[in-house]
C-alpha cells in the first residue's frame, strides 16, 4: 500500500514538473530592444552652442527671398567666418564677397541638429540658387553612430533640402578627413562618403569629395592645412573654394 502511495506521489510530481516545463517552453521570448538612430532624431543644441544656433536661425529670417548660395554644416562651415591663418574669412571674401551667400554653419552640430534647425525655420522663406552641404564628422566620434547611422542622417538632410528648397541645386561634399594620420575614424568617414556619392543624380544633387587634397602623400594632415587635424586653415578653405567654384559657376549661371 505504501508503495502504491509513493508511486502515485512520484507520478503527480512528475506531471507537475512536466507542465511547468511546457509552460516555460511555450512562453514567447521577449522582443529585442529597439535601437534608435540618434542621427535622424531632430534635437536642439544646448548651453554654449545656443547663441550660434540662434544667430544662424535669425540670419535666415533677416535674409528672405532669393540668394546665391547657402552653406550648411558644422564648425568646419562656420570656420569660413574665422580670421586667417586659421579661418577662411579672406577666402570667403575672395570667392563669395560679390555674391549673396549665407553661412549656416554651427560648431559641434551633428546631423540631428541640422534637422532640428530645418524644423525651426533655417530654410524658411529662402530661395537660394545653390546650397553646399557638409555634415557628419561629429557623428563619427567613437561609437556614437555607425556608418549606416551617419548615412541615414545625411540622407535625411538631403531629402529635407530637396523638399523645402525644390528649386535649389545642392552640392553634397564628402566629409573631410580628420586626424593626424590613418585611423579607424578616417576609415569610417570614407565608408560613409562612398555611400553619399550615390545620392547624386547630377541634375539637382551633385557630389564632390575633395578629401584627398587635404592630406599629404604619406596620409598625414599638415598643421598648415588643418591646425588641429580637423578644422581647415586658410589653405584648406582655398582648396575647398577653388574645388567647388567651377560647379558653382555652372549652377549660378555665371
Amino acid at each position: 500500500m505504501k508503495t502504491i502511495r509513493l508511486l502515485i506521489s512520484v507520478f503527480v510530481l512528475a506531471s507537475t514538473l512536466a507542465g511547468q516545463l511546457r509552460a516555460q517552453t511555450e512562453t514567447p521570448a521577449a522582443a529585442p530592444a529597439t535601437r534608435t538612430n540618434t542621427a535622424v532624431v531632430p534635437v536642439s543644441r544646448e548651453d554654449r552652442a545656443l547663441p550660434r544656433q540662434n544667430l544662424v536661425l535669425q540670419r535666415a529670417k533677416d535674409n528672405p527671398g532669393p540668394c546665391d548660395v547657402v552653406f550648411i554644416g558644422d564648425s568646419i562651415t562656420q570656420g569660413w567666418e574665422g580670421n586667417p591663418p586659421n579661418g577662411g574669412k579672406n577666402v570667403w571674401e575672395k570667392y563669395y564677397g560679390k555674391r549673396n551667400c549665407l553661412n549656416f554653419g554651427v560648431g559641434g552640430d551633428r546631423t540631428q541638429h541640422v534637422l532640428w534647425r530645418f524644423e525651426h525655420g533655417q530654410l524658411d522663406g529662402l530661395k537660394p540658387k545653390a546650397a553646399v552641404l557638409m555634415i557628419g564628422t561629429n557623428n563619427s566620434n567613437k561609437d556614437d553612430n555607425t556608418e549606416a547611422d551617419i548615412l541615414e542622417g545625411v540622407t535625411a538632410i538631403v531629402k529635407q533640402i530637396r523638399t523645402r528648397l525644390p528649386d535649389t541645386k545642392l552640392i553634397v561634399l564628402g566629409i573631410f578627413p580628420r586626424g593626424k594620420t590613418f585611423s579607424v575614424q578616417r576609415g569610417k568617414i570614407l565608408q560613409v562618403n562612398q555611400a553619399l556619392e550615390k545620392l547624386a543624380d547630377n541634375k539637382m544633387i551633385f557630389y564632390m569629395d575633395i578629401g584627398s587634397q587635404m592630406i599629404e602623400a604619406d596620409g598625414s594632415i599638415s598643421t598648415e592645412m588643418m591646425r588641429d587635424a580637423l578644422h581647415p586653415g586658410e589653405k584648406g578653405y582655398e582648396i575647398w573654394a577653388a574645388a567647388i567654384e567651377p560647379k558653382l559657376r555652372d549652377l549660378l549661371g555665371n
